[in-house]
């Protein structure tokens, strides 16, 4: 008996035929100057039934490493060889996107508005045209984001491992650290907990700057898993990296003002005690080192070569002592096979 095909794909109101690719554009907001601003999607639908996964970037208008990933990602996927229907949003943020800020017009953060309101405030508004359009027909998600402005973040996967989907979704993307992170009141995660669909969150790099390795190790993840979710074929890209998982994280902060010396690197494992950088006055010869209080990996850091007391320098994610050879071989694994340099 023939598989029957599926049906045509409609969003907003689009209808798209089971194995071809269309742009969407989803009427948003406007401007001050009544200039209209979209939601533009990019669908591919499959020309095989399958799972519906949404790739999403910059919901942090600053974000940029997720838009490239998105680029290359809607240049790489072929509707006729798909099995299940991608939909790709490069930009969720549209304001922020336009004025290279994290935020919203009125400074909301647009990933703490879900679900959102029709007649709520910009940002209520927005998350919910992002829920109800896209969120309410994925069975998976992938939302891509990076550090913020002057920091810059290891690869890493954020997810909640107590569910199993959204885990094995993490462990298929090839990544080298998974945070268990619990869902932020007003996410798209804690959204899409409470509608049961799966979601993992790829942090690499720093806003406003294209991170090569973090872009490529993004698009390979990507393309990892949707062929774990057999919406494509063939076998995983890249070599396998054992991640190393993580239950907790800090940040350690100045002990004091001045300029800092900076003495590991993003993705450096280190133990306790381990010097991370001292800070010098400007002034005199005086210094205080800051140390590591814990074992663990560098997966952030601050960019900017000054700091006052109790701003935050180092984000460290703990392991136990034994766990640190493995951890290092992992990174340098990682490292080895994402060179920095542009493609």
């Amino acid at each position: 008996m023939a598989r029957s095909q599926p049906t045509p794909f409609r969003l907003n109101t689009s209808n798209i035929e089971a194995g071809t690719q269309q742009t969407v554009r989803i009427p948003a907001a406007r401007l001050y100057n009544d200039t209209p601003l979209d939601l533009q999607v990019e669908v591919m639908h499959g020309a095989k039934p399958g799972p519906v996964l949404l790739v999403c970037a910059a919901i942090h208008g600053d974000e940029l490493n997720g838009i490239e990933i998105c680029r290359r990602l809607i240049q790489k996927v072929d509707a006729t060889e798909l099995a299940g229907t991608l939909l790709v949003v490069p930009v969720v943020n549209m304001f922020g996107f336009i004025q290279q800020s994290r935020y919203l017009p009125d400074r909301r953060d647009l990933n703490r508005c879900f679900p959102g309101s029709e007649r709520g405030a910009l940002g209520s508004r927005l998350a919910h045209l992002f829920r109800t359009q896209l969120v309410e027909r994925a069975t998976h998600i992938i939302d891509l984001h990076t550090g913020a402005i002057h920091r810059s973040n290891l690869p890493q996967i954020r997810v909640n491992l107590d569910n199993e989907k959204a885990t094995a979704m993490a462990e298929a993307f090839n990544c080298p650290v998974i945070m268990n992170a619990k869902d932020r009141d007003g996410s798209l995660r804690a959204q899409a907990t409470e509608l049961g669909i799966p979601l993992i969150l790829y942090e690499a790099g720093e806003a406003l700057r294209f991170d090569h390795a973090a872009i490529q190790a993004g698009l390979n993840g990507v393309l990892n898993v949707m062929k774990m979710l057999k919406m494509l074929k063939g076998r995983r890209t890249r070599k396998r990296v054992k991640p190393v998982i993580s239950q907790r994280s800090l940040w350690v902060r100045s002990s004091r003002d001045g300029i800092v010396l900076v003495k590991v690197e993003l993705g450096q494992t280190v133990t306790k005690g381990h010097i991370l950088a001292e800070v010098a006055s400007p002034h005199d010869q005086s210094t205080a080192n800051i140390t590591s209080p814990i074992h663990g990996i560098i997966i952030g850091k601050s960019n900017i070569p000054v700091t006052n007391e109790g701003e935050a320098l180092f984000h460290i994610v703990s392991f136990e002592r034994e766990e640190i050879p493995l951890a290092t071989e992992m990174v340098d694994t990682f490292v080895e096979a994402y060179p920095a340099s542009p493609l």
